[in-house]
């Protein structure tokens, strides 16, 4: 029995020594470019070109051409009032302004789909249609919230010739002019959040003055106060529905 079992292991050691010692076949993955004379094989490569460079930019598209910026900055704008440096977490407040751009945009994502993407998947369209009429809409969403000077600004200096029709506008002088308005209108937002809590600030460090506590912080006396008073209003939901109806 001893001996059985030794040369069994012996066999054993040996199966197993020659299964590590075989050499492992590792997959290669080679990259190139080749000729073809298929005019649809072309026009796929193309599209796949095309299509990973939207993705590449989407990140910008969707931060720069949406309302993402404006509500980004008001909620910054309002944690920092209330003096609560990591509450709500950054997390918390790029989601929430994600979700709220989904809801803003929607009926101009549906335009696009209706009038640009759908058409182009069956065909109806060419490549080239299809980017004129997907970018209509976002064209007309941001001459919506565009101001007059910030898009004079850019047309003059586009060097191009004086627009007669909004349409006639290039749309590289339409992105510029529209984040410079949402830039404005959210900190011109921002400052109104802020009266009130320096209101409060102002009171508390008079009060706190007057009772001779000058090396007690105003700001660690005022803060229940300044989350008391946002709570008693509502003000998540009063700053939320403000901006959403900034763009109606």
């Amino acid at each position: 029995m001893i001996l059985t079992a030794i040369l069994l292991l012996i066999c054993w050691t040996g199966i197993v020594s020659e299964a590590v010692a075989a050499p492992i076949p590792i997959p290669t993955v080679s990259i190139g470019v080749d000729s073809t004379n298929n005019p649809t094989e072309m026009s796929k490569s193309l599209q796949v070109l095309f299509l990973l460079t939207v993705l590449s930019l989407a990140p910008s598209i969707l931060v720069m051409m949406t309302s993402f910026t404006r509500i980004l900055v008001v909620l910054h704008f309002t944690r920092t009032a209330l003096a609560l440096q990591t509450m709500p977490p950054n997390q918390i407040l790029i989601g929430l302004s994600l979700f709220l751009t989904f809801f803003i945009m929607a009926p101009t994502w549906g335009n696009i789909n209706d009038q640009a993407l759908q058409p182009y998947l069956n065909g109806q369209i060419s490549q080239e249609q299809a980017l004129d009429k997907a970018l209509y809409p976002l064209r007309e969403f941001m001459l919506k919230q565009t101001r007059e000077k910030d898009l004079a600004l850019f047309v003059n200096m586009s060097n191009v010739e004086q627009p007669k029709t909004y349409g006639d506008i290039p749309t590289r002088a339409i992105i510029p002019a529209f984040i410079l308005s949402e830039l404005k209108t959210s900190f011109q937002i921002g400052a109104v959040i802020y009266l009130p809590f320096i209101v409060i600030d102002m009171i508390v460090g008079s009060v706190l003055m007057s009772m001779g506590m000058m090396m007690l912080p105003p700001a660690m006396v005022s803060l229940p106060f300044k989350i008391l008073l946002f709570v008693l209003v509502d003000g998540w939901y009063l700053i939320l529905k403000s901006l959403i109806q900034s763009y109606q």
